[in-house]
């Protein structure tokens, strides 16, 4: 004669919160590619359109694309306020502001220019931030490679903290580039603002170990920008005409990362709307064969 099993109240509410939870995994987990989830990265320099801030709100709000990582150059500076008004008009959320430093970042007219901006008017946002090295610093080694930058890192993560911004270390090639060393950087100054922004563009390197590179900074990880991907380059490739993007946005998919997603112009040649639009309908067939409908339905 078979027994019945009883199972205690608690008992049987661990398993109904374990159960729900294997629900919410894998293939039910919402999808970060679908469109409210990109940003348009690489757009106001490399535009051949030499867009304006109140033309390149119009542009986005035309593609559908509520986010934006402002990168700029010197001729740009005098129009900051107008970006962030025009962005504002259109309901453009800035996700991201580019900021490059030297090991002297204190010393930084323009970064000082950019955290007055954030202060003035009140911004919340990522900024993303490349070091650039020296010959002096080529010529240290790593225990020091790392103090040094850290140090520089920490200058801008604590005023970025006062004015609840966080800090992400952009890999753009070199040293600074590698994401083992961006995370003994973390470690070193333990801040909970700092984290990583990754470039599959600054990644041609990576890609055999991938699975494992993302798995060893998804902790970190604030954002991921996607590019078609050969090795070998051409560096900027559109989405879909590369050869390991789609197994690669697969690992993306299946490790439960689940920030932003940038989607790039990075082509001074082509009007920046055209370059967004090819790497979104790239996209769209890449989720076609993840068949990520979820994704797709929001195109």
């Amino acid at each position: 004669m078979k027994q019945s099993i009883r199972i205690s109240p608690a008992l049987a509410l661990v398993l109904l919160v374990a159960a729900t939870a294997s629900q919410v995994s894998g293939a039910d987990r919402p999808s970060i590619f679908v469109k409210d989830n990109l940003v348009a990265w690489c757009i106001v320099p490399f535009d051949a359109a030499s867009r304006g801030p109140e033309e390149r709100a119009q542009m986005l709000g035309r593609l559908g694309i509520k986010r934006l990582a402002y990168d700029f150059r010197d001729q740009h500076i005098r129009t900051f306020d107008q970006e962030i008004d025009a962005l504002q008009k259109h309901g453009i959320e800035l996700t991201a502001f580019w900021m490059s430093s030297n090991m002297e970042p204190e010393k930084d007219t323009v970064i000082h220019t950019i955290f007055d901006l954030i202060e003035r008017r009140g911004l919340k946002t990522q900024l993303w931030t490349l070091l650039s090295g020296s010959k002096e610093f080529d010529q240290l080694g790593q225990e020091e490679r790392i103090a040094r930058t850290a140090k520089v890192v920490s200058y801008i993560a604590k005023r970025a903290k006062e004015l609840e911004c966080s800090v992400g270390l952009y890999n753009h090639g070199g040293w600074f580039g590698e994401p083992e060393n961006q995370i003994a950087i973390i470690n070193r100054i333990r801040m909970d603002n700092v984290g990583i922004v990754y470039n599959f563009h600054h990644g041609h390197e990576h890609i055999d170990r991938f699975p494992a590179l993302l798995e060893m900074t998804k902790p970190h990880l604030l954002c991921l920008n996607l590019n078609g991907m050969r090795k070998g380059g051409p560096k900027i490739l559109p989405l879909g005409e590369g050869d390991h993007e789609l197994k690669m946005l697969q690992v993306v998919r299946d490790s439960g990362y689940d920030g932003p997603v940038g989607i790039l112009d990075h082509r001074d040649e082509l009007d920046a709307e055209l370059s967004l639009k090819q790497n979104i309908d790239g996209l769209k067939k890449l989720l076609n064969a993840l068949g990520d409908e979820k994704a797709l339905k929001s195109y």
